[in-house]
């Protein structure tokens, strides 16, 4: 089933490329032209143009793009003179750990309470954790992040709200993981500081998906704990909190893990804007980058490996959501 599944993204990522190439060449501008001096010869700008192959016509462009991308060669960044698949690899842990810390404190913070809001309702706290979780959906990720800046880190300044390290501390991980390298290299103050610093914008992506889990999971418990089996494990003397646990969260879970897989693609998407507003230099930052300068290269790199990353998501939660739910794997 995964394989399969798989097989059936290749025309996905096909597409990806189709429409990523034509809409960049659709779009104003030269970016040849922003790469030259004002003092430029006509003969410079010609070889320009034959270096990163825009003096073919466009299906021959697109038709060496296909066999790059085909061999994992993604051509050369324009304005940064180096190689888009070193450039990707580079910034794209980065983005990664900002993705999974927020997907992380997510699943924590709407399972909490989910949970909570079950156990006690029907009382003022179940009500307020709907008031509260209503309100936060309302407020994207990026709002957040601008709230976290001017509140934390001017009026209240507890929170740092720029950069990914203290500038006294020096570490260069050599995969590009800053929390995971620096913890298994016993480099706590890097990991502490980073950390510190990755925090609120972890929190800013993740608290409108902890809303929406959070509702989410708790109508899938609500709706199992009506089931007759349920009334058979409180008879046979278990408590609320080990109903919750034992019987109704497995089988709660899908919904609510169909939920944050298709979300969490949104999530990594997120992180441009809330990479560029805390100065994180990940895949999301770049791309912004890659777009105000017009790098065709660099920009359809980048598109395509996070449309990569979306598939590998989405195949990842289905083999998962199978695993939990039998009834789902014919």
């Amino acid at each position: 089933m995964p394989l399969k599944r798989l097989m059936w993204a290749l025309p996905t990522l096909f597409g990806v490329l189709v429409v990523v190439f034509v809409l960049l060449r659709l779009a104003p501008g030269d970016p040849i032209a922003m790469m030259i001096g004002p003092g430029a010869t006509p003969d410079d700008i010609r070889a320009l143009r034959t270096l990163y192959g825009f003096d073919r016509s466009v299906p021959e462009q697109f038709v060496i793009y296909l066999g790059q991308a085909a061999t994992g060669q993604f051509g050369q960044s324009i304005t940064l003179k180096r190689d888009v698949l070193e450039l990707v690899f580079a910034h794209l842990p980065l983005t990664l750990e900002l993705s999974l810390l927020a997907l992380g404190l997510a699943i924590l913070i709407g399972g909490s309470a989910a949970l909570t809001a079950v156990a006690w309702r029907g009382t003022a706290v179940e009500r307020a954790i709907d008031l509260v979780t209503g309100f936060v959906t309302a407020i994207p990720d990026f709002l957040w992040g601008l709230a976290g800046v001017l509140f934390l880190g001017v009026l209240l300044p507890v929170l740092p709200v720029f950069g990914l390290l203290d500038p006294a501390l020096r570490f260069d991980p050599a995969s590009g993981f800053m929390l995971g390298e620096s913890l298994l290299r016993g480099r706590l103050d890097v990991f502490g500081s980073a950390l510190y610093h990755m925090l609120w914008p972890a929190l800013s992506l993740s608290l409108p998906l902890a809303a929406m889990i959070s509702r989410v999971l708790k109508a899938s418990l609500l709706e199992v704990l009506a089931q007759d089996y349920i009334l058979i494990a409180r008879v046979k003397g278990f408590s609320p909190w080990q109903v919750l646990w034992r019987e109704a969260l497995r089988n709660a879970l899908g919904p609510a893990l169909t939920l944050t897989g298709v979300q969490f693609t949104f999530l990594i998407g997120g992180t441009v804007l809330i990479e560029r507003l805390f100065g994180l230099p990940g895949l999301g930052n770049m791309a912004i980058d890659a777009v105000i300068n017009r790098d065709l290269p660099l920009i359809q790199g980048i598109v395509l490996t996070f449309a990569l990353l979306f598939i590998l998501v989405n195949l990842a939660v289905d083999v998962l959501h199978t695993r939990i739910n039998p009834k789902l794997r014919r």
